[in-house]
């Protein structure tokens, strides 16, 4: 009875993976591909139900596996590419070039926005000095309960310079973001690196469908350490120009792909489920002595929403400066 459960789950679970990767495809669904999926499914229920009946239990599971490995080995084979037709506001990677201790980044973005989809494109590069890197900051951004947030992470460089990344699902025309979708090899991974101005206004005052609300935190750490991360961070982004890869809901999103970035360092932050629920990072940060642990981390999160701040700064050259006043009050 247990290898029997084992078995149905399996073959359920496997239906599943197996019918949604048909149906999405590569990017885009088409009638053929919801056919096939249904075919799929249809054949996997079978093949459950088959597992009552002895006699045709091996025949059956011999094609369902025939057919779920062609499935995987075409899947497999699905490769990221930077040539789509991309939306605007992912149309351009960023990269970067060094000489000693100069960074040079280019395409950062810095959108001006009449709303989320009413904005000016545009795009410069700036050279960062890494021995005037003074630390990161944290930016959490909800819109759907406490659980889930999309984590960004900002340089601070001296005279109040900041460069903000944000880890992403780069979309096509017309593409808009799904959780399910982001597992089955449907968007590439982007490294947004923005003027936060552009990436942290944009969230906090621009998208209204559902409204975002948005924290900044202060992390606590080494110069070096930061210096670590920022330079893994921008070999990333030039390796994802050369070599495009998925993003993954799961393995490699917002949260996740910074805490595999922060590995470079030995003191990197232990895995832990508040690294994959992200809504509960700034709290594991916390616990861990990442932030400053001198108040109540209820209070200092009450505290650390910046929305009201920022939207007295929209379109101000020293946005980053202002939404900092909060600062003032922890």
């Amino acid at each position: 009875m247990i290898a029997y459960l084992f078995a149905l789950v399996a073959v359920l679970i496997s239906t599943l993976w197996g019918a949604c990767s048909i149906y999405f495809g590569d990017s885009h669904t088409g009638g053929l591909q919801q056919v096939l999926a249904l075919f799929f499914g249809l054949i996997g229920c079978v093949t459950a139900i088959g597992l009552l009946a002895g006699q045709w239990r091996r025949s059956l599971l011999t094609v369902y596996f025939i057919g779920l490995s062609g499935i995987l080995i075409w899947w497999l084979n699905i490769a990221p590419s930077n040539d789509r037709q991309w939306q605007a506001d992912a149309q351009h990677l960023a990269h970067a070039s060094f000489v000693g201790n100069l960074v040079t980044v280019h395409n950062i973005r810095n959108f001006s926005y009449k709303s989320e989809f009413d904005y000016q494109p545009n795009y410069y590069d700036k050279t960062f000095d890494l021995n005037k890197l003074e630390g990161i900051d944290l930016f959490s951004v909800y819109w759907m309960g406490p659980a889930f947030a999309h984590t960004i992470l900002s340089f601070h460089f001296a005279g109040d310079d900041y460069l903000a990344v944000s880890i992403e699902a780069r979309k096509e025309i017309g593409e808009g973001y799904s959780t399910v979708k982001g597992f089955f090899r449907q968007y590439e991974l982007i490294y947004v690196v923005a003027d936060e101005r552009d990436v942290i206004g944009l969230r906090a005052n621009h998208r209204n469908n559902p409204p975002e609300h948005v924290y900044w935190y202060r992390l606590q750490g080494s110069h070096q350490n930061a210096k670590n991360l920022f330079l893994e961070y921008m070999n990333k982004i030039n390796q994802l120009n050369e070599q495009p890869t998925f993003y993954n809901t799961l393995l490699d999103n917002c949260t996740t792909a910074i805490w595999w970035r922060t590995r470079v360092n030995a003191e990197h932050l232990p895995f832990s489920w508040k690294v994959l629920l992200s809504g509960y990072l700034p709290e594991y940060l916390y616990e861990t002595g990442h932030l400053d642990n001198g108040k109540p981390f209820d209070e200092l999160q009450k505290r650390a929403l910046i929305n009201d701040l920022a939207h007295a700064a929209d379109h101000r050259s020293d946005f980053s400066t202002r939404i900092r006043t909060v600062e003032q009050q922890i």
